[in-house]
This record gives C-alpha cells, sequence and structure tokens, in this order.
C-alpha cells in the first residue's frame, strides 16, 4: 500500500496537538510547512531531535515539507532573497528527515522560447542544484498549468532534476484533466496530493471537495502510481475544511478503502 500523509495545516490545530493527532488518526507521514508551522532559522539541533524523538512516539515520519512564497520564481522582485530562502527550507528539509521540499514554482508561458520560461529555467536549475547537494528533491505544484505544458517545459532541464506534487483536485479545478496530465507527467512525481475537486459550471471553474466526493479517479491514479513502482506518500490536504479533523480522518478513510484489493 502507498503510504499515506496529513498536511498539519489542514487539521487546523496547534502544531504540538496536530502532531498528536496524525498520530492517532493513524497516519503514516506529515507535511511541514516551514513558513508558517516551523521556521529553519528557529530549528535548531536539540529543537530537530526533540521532534523526531515525537514524530517516533506517534510513529509518523515527515513526508515532505512545503515552502510556500508568495511569489513564483519567476516574478524577479526579491528573487535572490526567495532562492535564498528556499535553499535555507531545503537544508531544514533534510535535517527533519524528509526527502521532498513543496512550492509552486510560477507561471510557464505556453510559448516555450518565451524569455520568461528561460528565467524560470535558469533558477529551478539552480535550486535543483542545491537540493542534490541537500539531498531532498525540489517539487513543483501542478494545477497553474496543464500537465502536457509542464511536462514539455520540465523536459528542458537535466534529467532527475526537478520532481512534481501532483494535485489532482488542484488541476480539476482550474479546468485541466487530472488523468492527461498524470499520464504526461507520471516520470516526475514524488509527491501525490489527497485532494478532490469538481467543476462548477457557475462559477466558471472548479472547487474542493472532500475526498471522494468529486471527480478525481482516485482508484485509477493508485493504480497507475503502483504500476510506475511509485515510492512517496499520498498527502491529504483541506483547504476549506468545516471540519477540519473529521474530513482529514475521512480522508485517510477513504484512500485505504481504495487501496484494499
Amino acid at each position: 500500500m502507498i503510504p499515506l500523509s496529513v498536511q498539519l495545516r489542514s487539521l487546523r490545530l496547534p502544531f504540538r496537538k496536530a502532531l498528536q493527532t496524525a498520530g492517532e488518526l493513524g497516519a503514516d507521514g506529515i507535511e511541514i510547512d516551514l513558513r508558517n508551522e516551523l521556521r529553519p532559522e528557529d530549528l535548531s539541533q536539540t529543537g530537530i531531535r526533540h521532534l523526531k524523538k515525537i514524530l517516533s512516539d506517534y510513529n509518523l515520519k515527515v513526508a515532505s515539507v512545503s515552502f510556500p512564497t508568495r511569489r513564483g520564481y519567476n516574478v524577479l522582485e526579491d528573487l535572490e532573497r526567495r532562492v535564498a530562502a528556499t535553499k535555507t527550507a531545503m537544508t531544514a528539509a533534510y535535517d527533519l528527515g524528509a526527502k521532498v521540499l513543496v512550492n509552486r514554482i510560477g507561471g510557464i508561458d505556453p510559448d516555450m522560447e518565451a524569455e520568461t520560461n528561460g528565467r524560470l529555467l535558469e533558477v529551478l536549475d539552480d535550486l535543483a542544484r542545491h537540493a542534490d547537494i541537500c539531498g531532498v528533491t525540489f517539487a513543483a505544484k501542478t494545477g497553474q498549468v496543464d500537465g502536457p505544458v509542464m511536462k514539455e517545459f520540465l523536459d528542458k532541464l537535466p534529467e532527475g532534476a526537478i520532481g512534481v506534487d501532483f494535485d489532482p483536485g488542484a488541476l480539476i479545478i482550474n479546468g485541466f484533466s487530472a488523468d492527461e496530465s498524470y499520464q504526461a507527467l507520471s516520470k516526475y512525481v514524488v509527491n501525490v496530493r489527497g485532494k478532490d475537486g469538481v467543476k462548477d459550471l457557475a462559477r466558471g471553474r472548479g472547487i474542493e471537495v472532500p475526498l471522494g466526493r468529486g471527480t478525481v479517479d482516485f482508484q485509477w491514479l493508485i493504480a497507475s502510481l503502483e504500476e510506475a513502482r511509485y515510492r512517496g506518500f499520498i498527502t491529504i490536504e483541506r483547504e476549506h475544511p468545516e471540519h477540519p479533523v473529521q474530513e482529514v480522518s475521512d480522508g485517510l478513510e477513504y484512500l485505504r478503502n481504495v487501496q484494499i484489493p
């Protein structure tokens, strides 16, 4: 079975209580936000050891860390500082035992020769080299562009430089096909979001819904991941939960049931 992780932020609880709750829900791992939950500059070696002890007590691993920057790496304003902060977060991710750092990379121009794409590729190549030194993988979130467009863009980077955080719910919300996007990006996928969505014709875009209530075909997706010998986690995320702990618990149960032969 593919291990299941919980985005701590989705639980809407204080950090220590969220860790305990994830453990009680039987998750295999967690995702920590290194901007809003723990900041790299506040992580001492003693603090990291203490956190690892707590994780061990709850049988949890740090499946991934997120480092959500206000702007993408395609935006020139404050770019140097953003890149430096991301590199610091990569080092912290490794110290915490995470193999994946997740963030949005910013807009990709469908015209692959666009100047903005060239600049973005340079930054990602730089981040990828630092990630390699740290022993983590930088994973670009999906959702902002169609999967085939993202693949064409990522193919311009050296083999194995960048991974993908595959978010089927975000793709549907933004009007793209989750299945087609996975087929295009499968070789890049190092982390998967347990997030669902449906098209909302009245709004002209999709909306997020609890796992299993949307149009993401998780049975097909999980079968495809297993066929590809996927080694990562599926991380349950709820952007706008009404009953956070219950919805995360239901999501874990749903994905466990989908994986029962």
